[in-house]
């Protein structure tokens, strides 16, 4: 075989070519990442999961979100909330995070990049230098991971200026909070920064052309979520197509005019546009090495994420659904185990499912829709967060926790949580579920009190008296 540079060659150093490179450097290969950036982490780090998190945490903790019900909806732990508030935050986050990923490459002995990759041939991958002094080099590797994450789809209609229409990617660039805010997209990303701001006290129009929220959701927990979001003063046009949006001024300042295919017209302050995103492979000239695309840029893979050329694996967003840093994280680690021959598990039935909307949503396992249509006989277990003590002392009155299980053999199915900590509660569920548990395990077990912990023994009890 021809001697090659590296054994395994990630382009991306989000989580899923961070992870890829990590696990291949465990087991002892030569590693190279390469990163266009200046800094590593990629789109989760730098303008996606991490900032969004934290820019969510910022606006629950300065507008005093879940002490409402205690205090009264007027209450505000800082008055005067600004951009600048929540970016503070958000600023100290990522620059630890970068921090932390690059100190795990380097500790790890990863090589580090700062270029643009293209393919030459299937094995040969061209670095394009951002110093215009060093040009370019090839650098040739046996295995080849693709990591390159997405970019937010734009439309070439609409006039983006960053500030007043604006995309998820250009949220943190923004110098102030809208008085009101369109959401054009109610998928993942939009409804989070939708329910974001409107925790805020913006006054936000979510627009989406589908009749309802999140359709891979439980049909209980997306009807939570929705009349949660009308009670925090959101309006949701749902059902309606957007035709155009257009910027226009008058005497009130800058504003942005959404006019709907029905013929109604949305006018607001500024309008984030949130229509999916697409794999962000325009520059890797992958014909080179044999491998292609789907018009949303997404590149198909078999079950061990090997694509079309079977030396070369592609891992993440740019795969497509489900699109989350943990599973991402998980591909990553097993693309590398199969490129070198060592045997890896899994469980994907049981990955769990993080919504950071305000409240946030998690899940894991299988919903009732799903059950349904499988012809499983199944029972539900329901607990809110309003008669759990710990739900009153947090301040949050409105969450639920559903339990799934088999009538006959009481195995837990599914998990659906929506509610304060509901992306830290998931894990329980997802323990049990992994470990083949009957609903009798929260019944017998003790929580420590007051936690939301409990809602599993209460629901698991209201589980068991349907049952009669």
């Amino acid at each position: 075989m021809e001697a090659r540079e590296y054994d395994l060659l990630v382009i991306g150093s989000g989580p899923a070519g961070q992870r890829a490179a990590i696990q291949a450097a465990k087991l002892d290969k030569h590693v190279a990442v390469v990163e266009r950036r200046a800094v590593v982490g990629g789109v989760c780090i730098n303008t996606g999961t991490i900032p969004s998190k934290t820019l969510r945490q910022a606006a629950i903790d300065l507008s005093g979100y879940h002490m409402r019900s205690v205090y009264g909806a007027s209450y505000s732990a800082k008055q005067k909330i600004t951009m600048q508030d929540l970016l503070f935050r958000a600023d100290h986050v990522i620059r630890n995070e970068i921090d932390v990923t690059r100190h795990q490459l380097l500790r790890n002995g990863v090589e580090l990049f700062q270029a643009d990759a293209s393919f030459v041939d299937p094995h040969t991958v061209r670095l394009k230098s951002f110093d215009l002094h060093q040009g370019y080099r090839d650098v040739s590797a046996d295995k080849i991971v693709i990591a390159v994450g997405t970019s937010t789809a734009r439309d070439p209609h609409i006039p983006f200026d960053g500030q007043h229409i604006f995309t998820s990617d250009d949220v943190l660039e923004l110098r102030d909070l809208p008085r009101t805010l369109a959401v054009v997209g109610a998928g993942v990303i939009g409804i989070e920064y939708a329910t974001i701001f409107a925790a805020l006290g913006v006054r936000v129009t979510l627009v989406d052309k589908r009749k309802r929220l999140l359709p891979f959701l439980d049909a209980e927990i997306a009807d939570a979520l929705a009349y949660q979001m009308r009670d925090n003063r959101m309006t949701l046009r749902l059902g309606e197509e957007v035709s155009g949006i257009e910027p226009f001024h008058d005497e009130r300042g800058d504003h942005v005019r959404i006019l709907l295919a029905s013929g109604k017209q949305i006018v607001t302050h500024k309008a984030l546009y949130s229509i999916g995103r697409t794999g962000a492979v325009g520059s890797l000239n992958l014909e080179a090495a044999g491998v292609a695309t789907d018009d949303r840029g997404r590149i198909a893979t078999d079950e061990h994420y090997r694509t079309a050329a079977g030396h070369i694996y592609a891992v993440g967003d740019v795969i497509g659904f489900p699109s989350l840093a943990s599973t991402s994280m998980e591909q990553g680690r097993l693309a590398a185990c199969h490129a070198f021959g060592v045997a890896a598990e899994t469980m994907p039935d049981h990955f769990p499912y993080g919504i950071y909307t305000i409240p946030e949503i998690s899940t894991v396992g299988r919903n009732e829709e799903e059950l349904t249509q499988a012809g499983v006989p199944y029972e539900v277990g329901k607990a809110s967060y309003k008669e759990i003590a710990r739900g009153q002392i947090i301040g949050d009155a409105t969450g639920l926790l559903k339990l799934l299980f088999h009538r006959e053999t009481r195995k837990l199915l599914g998990v659906m949580i929506i509610g304060a900590g509901a992306s830290e509660l998931v894990h329980i569920g997802q323990a049990v579920l992994a470990l083949g548990g009957t609903i009798d395990y929260f019944v017998q077990t003790v929580f420590n009190y007051p936690t939301l912990a409990e809602c599993y023994k209460t629901a698991a009890f209201d589980g068991i008296n349907r049952m009669g």
